[in-house]
């Protein structure tokens, strides 16, 4: 997938109230476009807040995580495609992600697979009862997804180059857990820089607190945008 350096990186707006999440925006104008509306900002701003930021032009990666019975998630999927989301996540079994899939084909909408969170390793996949590792478990469910006929997934970029072997150039994948060098990871186990998410294959890296939370967010942004150019 050929994207633009600048337009590789998805701004997550994890704020608690909807006027910081504008005023980010309006300090990124010119060099981000692609925002994440999580479920902090959703609970507060709804849907109006994703309307507004389609509105004035950006693009939004509605990350609600669905996961639900197959009709519910289905509807749910067609609504976000009728607000303009871009992309949207989705969790479950074969039959949920077939639902999503089939609810979002023909339209702009990409469904994305969650696969595993990047808060989790090993010992956390064990806990949960998986008898397998992070890498094979995240393997399986992107493979689901994409039976399923969602466009990608989201996963770790500690994934990305198993998942691009495995499964070729047509997938979608995006990447959360990007922290630039010298970086503390924060609850991400499974992190890494983002020219390092890049050079694995990730198509987008999904950035918040190290923009977010800079003292100066658009220079932030600037330095992220200029390391993914070299």
């Amino acid at each position: 997938m050929l994207v633009k350096s600048g337009d590789r990186i998805i701004c997550a707006l994890d704020f608690e109230r909807g006027e910081e999440a504008l005023a980010m925006t309006e300090r990124l104008k010119g060099l981000v476009g692609f925002y994440k509306v999580g479920m902090l900002l959703y609970l507060e701003a709804g849907g109006a807040m994703v309307r507004r930021l389609i509105g004035e032009g950006h693009r939004v990666f509605l990350d609600l995580k669905f996961y639900d019975v197959p009709d519910t998630v289905g509807a749910a999927v067609r609504r976000a495609a009728a607000m303009g989301v871009s992309f949207l996540t989705v969790h479950g079994n074969k039959e949920i992600l077939l639902r999503a899939g089939e609810a979002a084909a023909g339209r702009d909408l990409k469904v994305l697979g969650v696969t595993v969170l990047t808060s989790l390793d090993d010992t956390d996949i064990r806990g949960l009862g998986f008898p397998c590792s992070v890498e094979e478990l995240v393997l399986q469910r992107a493979r689901w997804a994409l039976e399923a006929g969602c466009a990608g997934v989201i996963a770790s970029p500690r994934e990305a180059a198993l998942l691009r072997r495995e499964l070729g150039p047509e997938l979608l994948l995006v990447t959360p857990g990007i922290r630039p060098a010298g970086s503390a990871p924060g609850t991400h186990k499974r992190a890494a820089t983002p020219q390092e998410a890049l050079r694995a294959g990730a198509d987008y890296l999904v950035i918040g607190q190290p923009i977010i939370r800079a003292a100066e967010p658009r220079a932030a942004a600037a330095a992220i945008i200029a390391e993914l150019k070299r």
